[in-house]
Order: C-alpha cells, then sequence, then structure tokens
C-alpha cells in the first residue's frame, strides 16, 4: 500500500514540476510605427491647457453642469452599455470555465440496484446455484481525476481567456467612451440648434418691424407694392428656416433621450442657446495614445490571446498524462454501508499520444499563426486610425478656429451693410432690394458664425474621444482571473 501511494505522490510531484513548461511562443506586444509629434499642433498656446484630461468623467472639461446630468444618466440606464457590461461578466465566466481544466475533477452519487439470479447461475466457486435468488446492492462511489499540465496547454489557454476578458474590459470601456461622446455631440449639436434659431428669430423680429415701416411708407405714397411684396417674402423664408431648425432639434432631443435610457416621449430638453468656448485639450504625445484608447487596447488583448493559441495548438503535438483515483462503499445493507469492509479503492494512471493525425495538429497551429497574424494587423490599423483620428480633429480645430474669427469679421461688415442700405433707402438713393439683400447676408453669416462655433465644440468632442477620453490600459492589469485553493474546491 505505501508503495502504491508513493509512487502515486511521485508521479503528482514530477507532473508539478515539469507543469512549468509550457510550449508555444510567449506573448511581446508587436512594434508599431509612432510619429514623435503631432503634425498638426492645436490652436492654443502648450501651457494653456491642463495636464490632462479627467479620468472617467472626460466631459467635465466642457463645464456644462447641464451635459454632466445627462451624461451620468447615459452610464446607468444606457442599454448598449447594459449589453457591454453583461458581455464583460460572461468573459468572466468563460475565463474561470477555462481555469477549472488545472484543478481535480471529482465526481460522486448513489446507485441503489435489486437484481434476481436465476437458478443455475454460475458461481466463484463453480458451483451453480440451485435456486434463484434475489440481491441488493447499495453504492457509494468517488472518481478523482486530474490531467497534469505537463506542456502548458491548458495554462496557455487560461491565458488567452484571461486576455479575451481583458479585451472584454477593454471593449466596455470603448462602448462607454462612444456612448459618452455621442450624447456630448448631439448635446452640443441640439444647443448650436438653440442659438440658431435664436438667431432665425431675432431676424424675423427685425424683418418684422422693417415690414411695417415699409407698409406705413407704401400706405404714405413712398414704397411701392413691390416693396412689402418684397419684405414679406423675406419675412416667411425666415419664419420657415425657423421651423426647419426647430424639427432638427426634435431630432437631436429624440437622440438624446434614447442614449439616457428615456422614451422619447418622456424627455425633453429645456432651450438653452450656446454660450460656451471650446476648452484646451491636453493632447500629449502620439505614443500616449497606445495606452489611451481602449479600442487600441482591446485590439492589442485580442492579439495576446490569439498568441496563447499558438501554444493550445502546439501542446498536441505532446503526450497527455491522466492520473486517476476511485474508490467508495459498497454493500447490500443501506444501513451498514459505510464501513472499513464494504470500502473499496483504485488508483491509476493514463499516458495517451496521438501517433498520426492526418495532419490535423500541423493545420491547428497553421491556423492558430495565421490568427495571430491578422490580429497583429488589426491591431496597426486600429493604431493608424487612431492617428488619423486625432490628426483629423486638430486640423479640423485649427481651421475652425481661424473661420471663426474672420466669419466674426463677416457678421460686422453685414451689419454696418445693413445699416448703410437702410439710410440710402430711407435717403432715395437706392431699391428696397438693396435692403432685403442686406438682410438676407447678414442673417446668412450670423447661422454661420453660430455653426462654426458649434463644429468647434463637436470637434473638441471628437479630439477627446481620439485621445481615449483620459482612460489608461493599465487598468487592465487587475483584469484577469487567477487560481485559488477556493476555486478548486467550488462545486
Amino acid at each position: 500500500m505505501r508503495q502504491i501511494f508513493f509512487r502515486l505522490g511521485s508521479s503528482l510531484l514530477l507532473a508539478f514540476f515539469l507543469s512549468g513548461c509550457a510550449v508555444g511562443p510567449n506573448y511581446r506586444r508587436p512594434d508599431v510605427a509612432t510619429a514623435p509629434a503631432w503634425k498638426e499642433q492645436p490652436p492654443w498656446r502648450a501651457a494653456d491647457p491642463k495636464d490632462s484630461i479627467p479620468k472617467g468623467n472626460w466631459w467635465t472639461t466642457f463645464a456644462d453642469s447641464e451635459l454632466d446630468q445627462y451624461e451620468t444618466r447615459a452610464l446607468k440606464s444606457n442599454q448598449t452599455i447594459e449589453v457591454a457590461r453583461y458581455q464583460l461578466e460572461q468573459a468572466r465566466a468563460s475565463a474561470r470555465i477555462t481555469q477549472s481544466g488545472l484543478f481535480p475533477q471529482l465526481n460522486t452519487g448513489v446507485a441503489v440496484q435489486r437484481a434476481r439470479n436465476s437458478a443455475g447461475k454460475p458461481t466463484t466457486t463453480g458451483i451453480p446455484l440451485t435456486s434463484p435468488t434475489t440481491s441488493n446492492d447499495f453504492l457509494i462511489p468517488f472518481n478523482l481525476t486530474w490531467e497534469a499540465d505537463l506542456f502548458g496547454g491548458v495554462r496557455r489557454s487560461v491565458e488567452s481567456a484571461n486576455a479575451n476578458y481583458q479585451a472584454s474590459a477593454a471593449a466596455l470601456e470603448n462602448v462607454r467612451l462612444v456612448i459618452t461622446s455621442e450624447l456630448a455631440v448631439d448635446y452640443f449639436s441640439l444647443r448650436e440648434l438653440d442659438a440658431e434659431i435664436a438667431v432665425v428669430n431675432t431676424s424675423v423680429e427685425d424683418q418684422n418691424k422693417s415690414l411695417t415701416l415699409v407698409q406705413n411708407r407704401h400706405a404714405g405714397g413712398i414704397a411701392s407694392g413691390l416693396d412689402v411684396a418684397q419684405q414679406e417674402a423675406l419675412l416667411n423664408s425666415t419664419r420657415t428656416q425657423a421651423t426647419l431648425l426647430r424639427q432638427q432639434r426634435a431630432q437631436f432631443e429624440h437622440a438624446i433621450a434614447a442614449l439616457v435610457g428615456v422614451p422619447a416621449s418622456n424627455f425633453s430638453v429645456p432651450v438653452k442657446p450656446l454660450a460656451l468656448a471650446p476648452p484646451a485639450v491636453p493632447i500629449g504625445l502620439p505614443s500616449d495614445v497606445l495606452e489611451r484608447r481602449p479600442d487600441i487596447a482591446q485590439t492589442e488583448r485580442q492579439m495576446a490571446a490569439q498568441n496563447a493559441q499558438i501554444g493550445v495548438a502546439k501542446s498536441a503535438y505532446y503526450p497527455g498524462i491522466n492520473l486517476s483515483a476511485a474508490g467508495g462503499f459498497e454493500n447490500t445493507a443501506l444501513g451498514s454501508i459505510i464501513g472499513a469492509s464494504t470500502g473499496f479503492w483504485a488508483l491509476g494512471a493514463n499516458v495517451a499520444e496521438t501517433v498520426l493525425s492526418g495532419g490535423r495538429r500541423r493545420a491547428q497551429v497553421d491556423f492558430a499563426k495565421s490568427g495571430y497574424g491578422a490580429s497583429i494587423a488589426n491591431y496597426r490599423q486600429t493604431v493608424l486610425t487612431a492617428f488619423q483620428e486625432v490628426e483629423d480633429s486638430l486640423s479640423g480645430l485649427n481651421v475652425l478656429a481661424e473661420a471663426a474669427e474672420t466669419q466674426q469679421q463677416a457678421v460686422n461688415a453685414s451689419q454696418r451693410a445693413l445699416q448703410i442700405a437702410n439710410d440710402r433707402y430711407t435717403g432715395g438713393l437706392v431699391t428696397y432690394l438693396d435692403v432685403i439683400t442686406a438682410e438676407e447676408n447678414l442673417l446668412d453669416a450670423q447661422r454661420l458664425a453660430t455653426q462654426i462655433l458649434g463644429q468647434r465644440l463637436v470637434t473638441s468632442v471628437s479630439l477627446v474621444k481620439a485621445l481615449g477620453g483620459g482612460w489608461d490600459s493599465s487598468s487592465l492589469q487587475t483584469i484577469r482571473v487567477k487560481a485559488t485553493i477556493k476555486q478548486a474546491i467550488e462545486p
């Protein structure tokens, strides 16, 4: 007996010692081309921005309390975020399922049988039974099995599952970033429409006063009916513009409702014209984006998972060793089933090696290597896209900052032109068409100036999103399942 247990213990010790070996390549993140600095520089001095984007609540950079409230509601109630959260829980459960392969598996049960043997059945003594017999058989078996992970196939699977778990965590952060940035874009677009509607409504009031003036002049025989008709046409056209802008605003309001998890019929955003200036967003270095963007972290973790699968495939070339132990109690009477004389046990080991597989193992290794190669390409393309998005946002902010300055000059000039046109018309020097043209030009200039301000805020949101929203991939280091004694004894 001692010799048996000694041999079994020696086998377990050898398996544990060899378990430090894991076939397949160890993961190393591939290099990607990274520029030392951004091509486009932001339209503010480098000392102006804060040190970093606020962690998590990046939208507080815009200092809009109403936006803060909507973002908080979206994080709690948005259903797309809920889907990603449950997918993260699934990934964790999947990693724990894979990790269970590291531990022994214990099975037990209860078997009850009542049997009748016929007369003449041979017995161990060679003398057949002379009459039928009936007997009971009560059995309580225990079976313990463990596959020794000598060459790291299971451990590579756990490594892959943990990487996929971390990829799911990064995917959740990416969904949060996408939803919160989309909400901010819709919010600022709505506020821009509020400001634009205010501009149009002010123009309607001014044009209505002009119509009254022209009608009075027409009644006094000074102005023609053409002047009145032209002013009426302009006024109604401007009112139509305000109506169409309100329709666009309603669509953004409905979009915000869906993002914060509220039925559109029960949701409204109070009117408040846009009064924010684009904040200075700290951009850092291009290499920082590799650690800030959750979509890059997601593809990088997927790449690590694919690399581990190469080791899983290669482990099929090596033999598998299964250790087993069985035991239990068996008796014809249930009341006395547990006892020294009713116990039984067995110990065993099994070594199996696939000799011929028809090229299946080689194909599995090639399949895993191809998957890893594709994940590298996907990772590098994600990085390139990230750099592109940052440069697009920076160049957009530069252009829009310049456009905002020149457009304000255009607004000022249009206001002077309208004043001059009114004075010259009153003095009888020009026709009323000059006044109509000046009014149209002023409205167009004011609307465009408002649109540029809205685009600058939206582009600032795009820049924050392109930079990763203040997130840091170092948070993924704690996202993993670890083998514990508690898990080993869990049912």
